[in-house]
């Protein structure tokens, strides 16, 4: 019966894995490492024995030097900062550049990050490109600043001009000045020299800037007030976030109530202008009712004078008043704000009641000039003396004439001639019967003549 074999764990197999890994051992052993590494190590050497050597390079290709195993608890920068006791002080230190890169968290900064090596015996410890560099660690992204003006890539010398650990902000200004010299001279007048105080690379303050995220939004006239006209004098982030967000830290200046309105803007005014204006005039002591509702606001308010306005009839239309002051001042006793010329005086009420023709009489007929107190009620102050009664009959209009007509007349007196039964036998006839020119003259004939001599 024949064995059955186990796949490659044969005598011959097992041997030839065995030789393999003898001669791989023995070319580390000899080589020191060299099958494993990417490159050689830098030999730059400083002066300064860090760790017992002077260079990478001198460690031989002890890789463990530098790299740890995967189960080991120490990690490659604990490595790194054992031999560099310098550095690992300076990421204690928040005001150094390692410091500020240790504690920049999110963003995990390895010493690699910028200090890479087996590259060659000469080539630099130190690469610190865009493309690589984290420079979020330093609260400033390389997001937008991936091309120069002139459209080639970002260095690190085209803004660290003089030491890779030193920035003026000066910078800024020469390479934006390029873009829009004119906005960069009025960006620094609004707001100051100091960009980074706002400014921190991911521009947040493009043009696709929105107001509509925060508590005040732009509307109406606001869409297109420039930044600086609120936010004036601000000179970092807070100073943005501290602006006042009421309508009366701004317009105060401008402010043609001098403040006699109080600050509360928006009860008359919008953003959507801020003229006209729309003052609820209901809200206020005064209701604009009638013809008071069209009347414009400075025929009122003069010189723009709005509290402690009077709120009595006269104090405006006292300048019209056809009474001249006759009356007083109360003018609604009379008038309503209808019209002013509805008006409602109750002649009954006066010391001369407006009774039957009187009645339809305009009051310019009486009150002559605008006179109205202390006119004369007596009859003949209006009607005077007529030929007719030739002078004899006195003032007293009332003995014969009444308000309904004028004539006819009825003469309540006793007749000089026929007594008091004048009025019954002469029943029918008037006054011109008799007296066809005036009270003086008379004629019978009118009635008795020889045609008629009873006179019926």
């Amino acid at each position: 019966m024949q064995k059955k074999r186990l796949g490659c764990l044969t005598g011959t197999g097992i041997v030839a894995a065995l030789i393999t890994i003898l001669a791989i051992t023995g070319f580390t052993f000899v080589q020191g490492g060299s099958l494993f590494s990417p490159g050689a190590l830098n030999a730059h050497q400083t002066g300064a024995v860090l760790g017992n050597v002077h260079s990478h390079a001198e460690t031989g290709g002890n890789c463990g030097a530098c790299h740890t195993a995967p189960w080991d608890s120490a990690t490659m920068a604990d490595r790194c900062t054992a031999c560099h006791a310098d550095i690992a002080t300076q990421m204690r230190q928040v005001a150094t550049l390692h410091g500020q890169l240790a504690n920049k968290g999110p963003v995990v900064v390895a010493c690699y990050d910028c200090h890479p090596d087996h590259r060659g015996p000469t080539a630099a410890l130190v690469d610190m490109s865009s493309q690589q560099f984290p420079h979020e660690g330093l609260g400033f992204s390389l997001k937008g600043h991936t091309r120069n003006v002139n459209g080639t890539g970002f260095t690190c010398q085209d803004c660290h001009t003089t030491d890779i650990k030193t920035f003026t902000q000066t910078t800024c200004v020469s390479c934006h000045g390029q873009i829009d010299v004119a906005f960069m001279q009025a960006h620094i007048v609004a707001y100051g020299p100091n960009c980074l105080a706002c400014h921190d690379g991911v521009d947040r303050f493009s043009k696709a800037f929105s107001h509509a995220g925060f508590t005040f939004t732009l509307t109406g006239k606001h869409a297109s007030v420039a930044c600086d006209k609120c936010h004036n004098q601000a000179f970092k982030l807070t100073d943005f976030a501290a602006a006042p967000k009421d309508c009366f830290s701004c317009h105060k200046q401008n402010d043609s109530h001098a403040g006699r309105f109080g600050q509360n803007c928006v009860t008359c005014h919008s953003a959507e202008g801020w003229t006209p204006a729309k003052f609820d005039h209901n809200l206020a002591a005064f209701k604009l009712t009638g013809a008071h509702a069209n009347v414009s606001c400075p025929q009122c308010h003069i010189n723009n004078v709005f509290k402690g306005t009077p709120t009595d009839c006269y104090s405006c239309h006292k300048q019209k008043d056809p009474h001249n002051g006759q009356f007083g001042t109360d003018c609604s006793a009379c008038h309503t704000n209808t019209s002013w010329s509805e008006v409602t005086f109750d002649h009954n009420k006066s010391n001369f009641p407006l009774t039957g023709a009187h009645s339809n009489v305009a009051c310019a007929k009486c009150h002559a000039s605008g006179q109205f107190k202390g006119l004369n009620t007596a009859c003949v102050s209006c009607h005077q003396d007529p030929v007719f009664h030739a002078g004899v009959l006195g003032t007293d209009c009332a003995s014969c004439h009444t308000t309904t007509a004028w004539s006819p007349a009825q003469f309540n007196r006793s007749h000089p001639s026929f007594g008091e039964e004048g009025g019954v036998n002469h029943g029918g006839a008037t006054c011109r019967t008799c007296h066809p020119t005036t009270v003086t003259t008379f004629t019978c004939l009118a009635c008795h003549n020889s045609n008629n001599p009873s006179g019926n």
